[in-house]
């Protein structure tokens, strides 16, 4: 089976938690895109574990994890992350790298964190992880495959050239006194990607293999649909696909059909860094859920903005996924609550909307609420769904009839086994 678990709002909805969960049943598990530029938290028997490349089964020996050829891939901060796990006393000897994955620079950092500063107060809030100077390079046709690390002396001479280019772009259009030397990019290079090269094969080989023998993959997705280059809230998004049907090219795997789409929601809204977010709380109430829940950055330590449930947003994002059912996460985070508010509509110059516009109109947008009835009662310990408390289950259903797809799973904590299965 071909399965693709993806976000359905901006990011950090719990992914991370969930192919932890589903990788004990699964033989191969891929991310597809993006680079170190977001985390997938996971708390199980190993401890409390931020993933920010490799792929989140990586705590199951048998699995194999790939790094497919649709991510930029920082080899420095890869390396960084196999000796974290291997020192956690975590086999990694179960990483693949897609020789067609391109490399994240140091000097791609110094550009992201240039473009921020330039741009002052209208910034994209970007992690400042180069991620959208390295997918930029990847389309001007001038990146460094992962694969050229096999071949130094072709990659020597593509990397002179880009490092006279870059000299340019950093002189001329910044006028940055700082540049970048040819001998200490490639003794970078050469440092960091001498720790991966036994992990560097052609990925798509391995995983046409395995489908073709019956092997299960787990596509895994960073951030989520409303951060996609082309369905998100532009320019306030990532600079990849997150979108399932991008698990192909992106993951490198063709001549299978995906037969699953799991999507994953918070029980309530999050968005770290800029862009419009309809159902933002006020900070005085945003404060306290952002405590109880630990909603800051995995990758950065933001602390992530707090919106209630936006059922418009999330079921546009389930809808551009081709999702077939959904888990909603931090179910949990939500007991002690009163009241509860869901965002069934947006009300734009006076009119109701309940289909999700283009970012030009979001902007003015203003949210319509159902509210209901929050719980008191602990539920970190349920395990059944029927068993939840009754404000809990119709939170659950309201939500399920609006987004319009069925919930199967649904969290109520962090850990592995913290999860009711319906």
């Amino acid at each position: 089976m071909i399965t693709v678990l993806v976000g359905l709002q901006w990011g950090d909805e719990g992914k991370g938690r969930m192919v932890d969960y589903l990788a004990g049943n699964i033989d191969i598990v891929a991310r597809y895109q993006g680079g170190n530029n977001a985390g997938h938290t996971v708390v199980n028997e190993f401890g409390t574990h931020k993933l920010h490349l490799i792929p989140s089964g990586i705590f199951y020996p048998d699995v194999i994890n790939v790094l497919g050829p649709g991510m930029v891939i920082d080899i420095e901060a890869l390396a960084e992350e196999l000796s974290e796990l291997q020192k956690a006393g975590i086999n990694t000897g179960n990483v693949r790298i897609s020789d067609r994955a391109t490399v994240t620079f140091p000097f791609h950092r110094l550009e992201d964190t240039l473009e921020e500063e330039r741009l002052a107060g209208a910034a994209y809030g970007s992690t400042r992880r180069g991620i959208a100077y390295a997918y930029g390079e990847r389309y001007m046709k001038k990146s460094i495959m992962i694969g050229d690390l096999l071949y130094p002396e072709v990659m020597r001479q593509r990397v002179r050239s880009l490092v006279e280019w870059k000299n340019l772009l950093l002189s001329r259009v910044y006028g940055s006194k700082k540049t970048v030397d040819f001998d200490e990019t490639m003794n970078w290079l050469m440092q960091f990607g001498s720790k991966i090269i036994p992990m560097i094969c052609d990925t798509t080989a391995l995983m046409e293999s395995a489908a073709s023998a019956g092997k299960d993959v787990l596509f895994e997705a960073q951030l989520g649909s409303l951060r996609d280059i082309y369905f998100g809230i532009y320019p306030f998004t990532t600079s990849s696909n997150t979108l399932a049907s991008f698990a192909h090219i992106g993951g490198g795997l063709f001549n299978k059909r995906i037969d699953r789409v799991i999507g994953v929601m918070k029980s309530f809204s999050t968005c770290v860094g800029a862009g419009p977010f309809v159902t933002e709380m006020p900070e005085t109430e945003a404060g306290r859920m952002r405590e109880v829940a630990f909603e800051y950055g995995a990758s950065t330590g933001r602390p992530r903005r707090i919106g209630h449930f936006d059922a418009v947003a999330t079921r546009y994002g389930a809808r551009i996924q081709g999702t077939d059912e959904i888990a909603m996460t931090k179910l949990d985070s939500l007991s002690g609550m009163k009241e509860l508010f869901i965002c069934n509509e947006y009300e734009i110059e006076g009119k109701s909307f309940s289909d999700f516009p283009i970012p030009a109109v979001l902007q003015s947008a203003s949210p319509r609420y159902l509210e209901m009835k929050g719980w008191d009662e602990d539920i970190s310990k349920v395990r059944d769904f029927d068993k939840l408390p009754d404000n809990a289950r119709k939170y659950v259903l309201k939500i399920e009839e609006l987004v319009g797809y069925p919930v199967k799973y649904v969290s109520v904590g962090p850990e592995r086994e913290s999860l009711i299965v319906r």
